[in-house]
């Protein structure tokens, strides 16, 4: 080794023995997260998909062919659905079931809210207090495509209130009531064409 990259390592190794005696380098990382900034916002750990809130039916799977009892060409009843995971602090739960692909845009098939927390709703069942949905009545309806095929999504809603809002309360009127308190949210869709 030259002489001189010699003396650029022992410079080195000095200037940093200095620093570390005078406290101006940590010697290892410290163990408490810095400050946020003034004005940083911080977000919340995200939950695991296996704590997640969930919504299934026992009577059709994610993305498949509603079965015909639940539509306007069979029973129009609703499906059972099967709720997993509910967040702690949720008081109520509100459920919309709409079609995306009707021909005006998204048509409300059913609104239901301040469902007491359960883990699931039966079929043919009013769960909790019912909204005025698009065909003006305030039950449910389930698909019925005037033609081709259309996606149905159910969403359901973890309150962190119960809205005390009344029966026939129009879908608009319930997602305003319930901004601020939703805990969590999750979809089940699926899709019917006429046989």
């Amino acid at each position: 080794m030259n002489r001189e990259l010699r003396w650029l390592i022992l410079l080195v190794a000095l200037l940093s023995a200095a620093l570390l005696s005078n406290g101006c380098i940590d010697e290892a990382p410290s163990a408490t997260p810095a400050a946020p900034l003034p004005g940083a916002t911080t977000s919340p750990s995200p939950v695991p998909p296996e704590f997640q809130l969930r919504i299934s039916s026992p009577e059709f799977a994610q993305g498949a062919r509603i079965p015909a009892r639940f539509t306007c060409e069979g029973n129009d009843i609703n499906p059972a659905l099967r709720i997993e995971n509910v967040p702690g602090g949720t008081k109520t739960l509100a459920l919309i079931l709409e079609d995306p692909d009707a021909p005006g845009g998204r048509w409300v098939h059913w609104v239901v809210y301040d469902i007491p927390v359960t883990i699931g709703i039966g079929e043919d069942s009013v769960p909790g207090t019912q909204g005025r949905n698009d065909y003006g009545v305030t039950k449910y309806r389930g698909p019925c495509p005037p033609s081709g095929t259309h996606r149905y999504v159910f969403t359901l809603y973890a309150l962190d209130t119960e809205l005390g809002l009344g029966e026939g309360v129009e879908q608009a009127a319930l997602v305003r009531a319930m901004q601020g308190h939703i805990l969590a949210t999750v979809e089940l869709s699926g899709y019917y064409s006429r046989e």
